[in-house]
């Protein structure tokens, strides 16, 4: 019977025991997080750079391809038509 009484107040001492260690395991792992957002927010600011950069860039690749597409077709017209000799 002294056995059934204390029953309640050890599984409530065991529940406040592992409630205690999750806070602790909770807490002691907002510093990873927050370090982890920090990279994340650098990771899209060096996106955001990179992606402008590109965008920037877009226009003149743009135009080099077009001239070398002009540049091309120019040679191409250029050329002689080939002919393949009968055969005998």
């Amino acid at each position: 019977m002294f056995t059934a009484v204390l029953a309640g107040p050890r599984v409530t001492v065991h529940l406040v025991r592992r409630l205690f260690a999750a806070v602790l395991e909770a807490a002691e792992s907002v510093p990873r997080i927050a370090t982890a957002l920090d990279n994340v927010r650098a990771t899209l600011r060096q996106l955001e750079r990179l992606l402008t950069y590109v965008a920037g860039e877009l226009p003149e690749l743009s135009d080099q391809l077009d001239r070398i597409r002009a540049r091309v077709d120019g040679l191409e017209e250029q050329a002689p038509q080939r002919t393949e000799p009968a055969r005998p």
